[in-house]
């Protein structure tokens, strides 16, 4: 049931690793890169705690009460995928980014409930554990696509203004990957019905409607258990960090890591420059795949431990985001150069190791953060509440990447850490350590 997200995560992980480059190529300074991304947050706040709210709410006699939104997510994410890196300006990536994460949407937070829905209180957490699994294997495989093409001899280089071949096959075969990983869940998952059919449809015909929607969400939200505002401290503090890495990833590291930043228009020697930016961003791009592989691993673990024992997963998720924090700030000490001075040749990369190891542990992290809190909310929400628990719940989610994307960041590196571009990881990393140290507002829970 869980099968579908190594699609979802395909397109996540190619959004994450690669949206900030398409952006540099169409133009984008650095500065602005954080609000060209704030289609992501802004479409979750809106798009899941409605999906949640209906999805409790429907049931259709063949695709039951959540596959329904994981086949219209599915369309139109591989839809907004093929196409977003044939944009031939900025403002079309900005809209092919909104449509792709309102769809993305769709889907995710469906899925989240069905595992809540399908599995006791004492299976949660080896249920959110293999979606975890599966979303590292997502992670790194899409990571490593656009180096894969490249080594494969798809050409890596393209005009100004033009996004090379080896992203535009990537992304093509990402939103193959997420169409036929989301039809197998549909097809090989089962859903219970309500009890009482005829009482369901009853009461959802009364309360139908938009606006009671929105009244519905509302008084769930000022409703909501303690623990999921404890939680959502955390989850800003985690959330912040992770958007941060994705904004700026590929600018930071391209330039501190490989002196190959992106030139500007009317640079000297600008195609030379622009062909060791586009290598330095396969490889940034493939090192980040690091923390999907690490969050596979640690997730497999985790499924061997919790498939039989109890855990205790405020403490997990505490030592988590610690490991995390160290990842980030460990980047400013990792330095690689290029193994080749020809041109037109494929060009491989050596370093000192820090990068990756860096990533692993940040991997760590993002296993934690895509399991324990759903497995810690899970306990506290009622079931057939469950959908819009989880929607609401992403409310914690995004509100710190909208912070992040109307300037947090810029906000912060510069005035805490200086203007060098590196300091927005080691902003990452601070805010995860904060974030490790908020887990200590949380119950101690096993499970």
């Amino acid at each position: 049931m869980s099968f579908g997200f190594l699609g979802i995560q395909f397109g996540f992980a190619l959004q994450g690793g690669y949206m900030s480059r398409i952006f540099q190529t169409l133009g984008a300074t650095e500065d602005s890169i954080p609000m060209l991304w704030i289609a992501a947050p802004l479409t979750g706040l809106i798009v899941q705690p409605i999906i949640g709210y209906l999805s409790d709410r429907t049931w259709h006699p063949k695709l039951g009460r959540r596959r329904p939104y994981f086949l219209v997510g599915a369309i139109l994410s591989s839809l907004a995928l093929f196409f977003v890196p044939y944009s031939s300006t900025l403002w079309m990536a900005a809209g092919f980014l909104w449509i792709m994460d309102a769809s993305i949407n769709i889907s995710m937070e469906p899925f989240r409930a069905l595992v809540a829905d399908k599995l006791p209180d004492s299976q949660r957490s080896y249920g959110f554990v293999v979606q975890t699994l599966i979303i590292g294997v997502g992670t790194w495989v899409a990571s490593n696509l656009p180096w894969f093409m490249s080594y494969l001899g798809v050409s890596n280089e393209a005009p100004e203004g033009h996004i090379p071949p080896s992203v535009l096959w990537s992304f093509a075969i990402g939103a193959i990957v997420f169409m036929i990983s989301i039809l197998w869940s549909i097809f090989t998952t089962t859903e219970e019905p309500p009890a009482d059919l005829e009482a369901f449809r009853n009461e959802n015909a009364e309360s139908k409607g938009f606006f009671n929607g929105i009244v519905e969400i509302v008084k769930n939200f000022k409703d909501m258990p303690s623990i999921m505002w404890k939680l959502g401290v955390v989850q800003f503090f985690s959330w912040f960090a992770f958007f941060t890495m994705w904004s700026f990833a590929t600018p930071a590291l391209t330039e501190h890591v490989y002196h190959a930043a992106m030139p500007q228009h009317g640079d000297a020697d600008f195609d030379a420059k622009n062909h060791l930016y586009n290598q330095a961003a396969n490889i940034v791009g493939s090192s980040m795949g690091m923390y999907g592989l690490s969050s596979m691993a640690f997730a497999l673990l985790l499924t061997l431990v919790t498939a039989k024992n109890g855990i205790n997963r405020r403490l997990i998720h505490m030592l988590s985001l610690l490991a995390g924090g160290l990842g980030f700030i460990l980047m400013t000490t990792a330095h690689g150069r290029f193994e080749t001075s020809d041109p037109d040749s494929f060009v491989y990369m050596t370093n000192d190791g820090i990068l990756n190891l860096a990533f692993a542990l940040i991997g760590i992290s993002w296993g934690s953060i895509l399991s324990m809190p759903y497995a810690i909310l899970s306990s506290a929400v009622k079931p057939e509440k469950m959908g819009i628990s989880m929607g609401i719940f992403n409310m914690f989610i995004v509100i710190p990447q909208i912070v992040a994307a109307l300037g947090g960041i810029n906000w912060a590196y510069k005035t805490f850490l200086g203007n060098d571009i590196i300091n927005t990881m080691v902003l990452a990393g601070i805010s995860l350590i904060v974030g490790a140290a908020s887990t200590l507002l949380l119950p101690k829970q096993k499970g």
